[in-house]
């Protein structure tokens, strides 16, 4: 199965999302989206594949969301996409793209729907926290 993740490696949510794809049996694309960022065509797809409101995309923690004041309700969804373009911490992660849809992976057994192969027995995120998956 053809999948991806928009992964950055510093990430916990976005580590843990990656292990359980590959606990599954599926060795994704791994796009380091803060290297290799998204074009502006490719995250107005990824939003609308999601079908999430934009704002429901940006990452608030760790990034200029306060500086820039992206909480105001003045940004249409085609600044703030161009914010996310000119920041891309801005975007948040683990955004995953299997055959079965595409979807930002917060929590990370979020992934486990995408998957074709849902029983990926126990896992135990970096936190401790340990997840099973059933099909």
């Amino acid at each position: 199965m053809a999948a991806k993740i928009y992964h950055n490696p510093k990430c916990g949510t976005s580590r843990n999302t990656l292990e359980i794809m590959r606990q599954s049996g599926v060795e994704p694309e791994v796009i380091e989206y803060l290297q290799t960022p998204p074009s502006r065509d490719e995250l107005v797809a990824l939003i609308a594949h999601m079908g999430i409101p934009v704002r429901d995309l940006l990452r608030q923690k760790g990034t200029q969301y306060e500086e820039l004041g992206l909480g105001d309700p003045k940004w249409t969804d085609a600044e703030l996409i161009d914010q996310m373009i000119a920041h891309p911490i801005l975007i948040n992660r683990p955004i995953v793209v299997t055959e079965r849809g595409v979807k930002l992976c917060r929590p990370s057994e979020a992934v486990i729907e995408l998957l074709p192969n849902q029983n990926i027995g126990a896992f135990t995120k970096e936190d401790g926290q340990v997840i099973t998956g059933n099909s």
